[in-house]
């Protein structure tokens, strides 16, 4: 039985054998394919690590009253009793360090105040009708700030970082807000039309964050000095860093967290990071603009004379690579009381009427690409003083009356009166320098073409002033 079991033939005989070797080596063929496939197929991303603050514990201190104090939800405390694993909620012993998830903090609301404005400026808390803007106002989060034409309005956060908006210029305050316990600050604005001149106090923590937005770009900062100008005409957004560095990202592929993401992460890999003196301009729903080199500051010509005439105006040395000036006008050093915005294709600007007193003037010149350049500021006074001449031949006699006036008269006004034969002045025929009253008279004058012109000299605290006269001409025909 035993010897006629093993000489009975295998049911399939060699077929059935060669059926396991087939698919072995089917399988081995496939290996390649199998690979590729699985190295195709998304995986599953790993967990981030839970981003966690420490909270050192006093004396009586419970999970509740922590969680109170600092969570959104003070029934999260259950989470910091598992993380922590924390048996006895109610009796905490003292100098314990918790482990809190930052993400369960709560984020209490920060403000911004007025500090100046001038001309049509308004605000308005959300859909809220808008209202005068008035130095001293508080804004807070979902605040709208609108000004008009030759309107302008000066934010200052509480940590002394500046928001400076020139005329016609629209944004909102998306948001306002500090991390209990971190301290970390999150401030977002969102710039709808015009420009926003920003000057960011330097981040203390790395978990601070600063976005100005635009439908073009998003740019992160953790302290600079910057600007962001929105064109609603063109879609394109122009960022020029003048201290620090800004990252900038098109708002195509940007969203709340793309240039300033999580704290402490890196810029996005699509962000351009714009160092000082340079800019970038990125038009709508096209990528960020590479940075390019600001043009330099230019310079002010004869920066120490008294705007005396009836209009201010400024005369700039031409930079190359100009297409244009930008002349800013403030009460202060740093104008963040701003009263003047304009822009001009030639090197001298005029500024209209100013008020007498003390003001600075803020230069910058303007690439082929509309970028502003590296800034250039200069103090200068505005003292108004007219001065009006006249002249004519004295009837029946071969005397010639000179006369002229002030509208700023002083007890210490003293006029000083030049004729010559030539334009210049130069070899003057008369040079008269102790005339107290309006008046002068010349006899005898020979035939011949004069020039001529007045100075008035005056002492006002404690300083010089002169103004002259535009040189005047005549001719004598007898």
């Amino acid at each position: 039985m035993t010897t006629a079991r093993r000489n009975r033939p295998i049911a399939g005989g060699r077929a059935a054998l060669a059926r396991p070797l087939f698919a072995c080596a089917l399988a081995l063929s496939l290996l390649p394919a199998l690979r590729d496939a699985q190295a195709r197929e998304p995986r599953a991303p790993r967990a981030q690590p839970v981003q966690t603050a420490i909270y050192v514990t006093r004396a009586g201190d419970s999970l509740y009253d922590i969680a109170v104090r600092y969570l959104r939800d003070p029934a999260d405390w259950t989470q910091l009793a598992r993380l922590n694993g924390v048996s006895a909620p109610r009796r905490l012993q003292a100098g314990v360090q918790l482990r809190v998830p930052v993400a369960l903090l709560r984020q209490d609301g920060l403000s911004a105040r007025v500090i100046a404005t001038s001309g049509p400026a308004s605000h308005a808390f959300r859909s809220a009708p808008q209202l005068p803007l008035a130095v001293g106002t508080k804004l807070v989060e979902g605040d709208r700030v609108q000004t008009g034409p030759e309107g302008f309005a000066t934010l200052e956060l509480g940590d002394g970082s500046h928001l400076i908006l020139p005329p016609n210029t629209s944004l909102d305050l998306a948001t306002l807000r500090q991390t209990v316990l971190t301290g970390a600050t999150d401030r977002v604005v969102n710039l709808h039309g015009g420009e926003v001149d920003t000057e960011v106090t330097h981040a203390t923590k790395k978990d601070d964050r600063f976005q100005i937005r635009s439908p073009s770009v998003v740019a992160g900062v953790r302290g600079t000095r910057f600007r962001v100008n929105y064109d609603g005409d063109k879609g394109s957004t122009a960022v020029e860093v003048l201290d620090g560095a800004v990252g900038v990202d098109a708002s195509a592929r940007a969203h709340a967290d793309a240039v300033a993401p999580a704290p402490g992460m890196p810029l996005a890999a699509s962000a351009q990071l714009v160092a000082a003196g340079h800019g970038s301009l990125t038009p709508a729903g096209g990528a960020a603009g590479a940075p390019v080199e600001l043009l330099g500051a230019p310079e002010l010509r004869h920066p120490a004379r008294v705007q005396d005439e009836a209009n201010v105006a400024f005369d700039l040395a031409p930079r190359e690579g100009a297409h244009g000036y930008r002349v800013q006008i403030g009460r202060d050093a740093g104008l963040y009381d701003m009263i003047r915005d304009l822009r001009s294709d030639s090197p001298h600007v005029e500024a209209g009427a100013l008020p007498d007193g003390t003001y600075f003037v803020r230069l910058s010149a303007i690439d082929e690409n509309g970028l502003d350049g590296m800034p250039s500021t200069y103090a200068f006074e505005r003292r108004r003083i007219a001065l009006g001449a006249t002249a004519g031949r004295v009837d029946g006699t071969r005397d010639y009356a000179f006369r002229w006036y002030v509208d700023r008269a002083t007890q210490n006004t003293r006029f000083r009166f030049v004729l010559a034969k030539s334009e210049d002045l130069r070899a003057p025929l008369v040079d008269r320098t102790d005339i107290e009253d309006g008046e002068a008279v010349v006899r005898d004058l020979p035939k011949g073409t004069y020039y001529w012109s007045v100075i008035a000299e005056q002492f006002e605290g404690g300083r010089y002033y002169q103004k002259v006269s535009p040189v005047q001409s005549f001719r004598l025909d007898w």
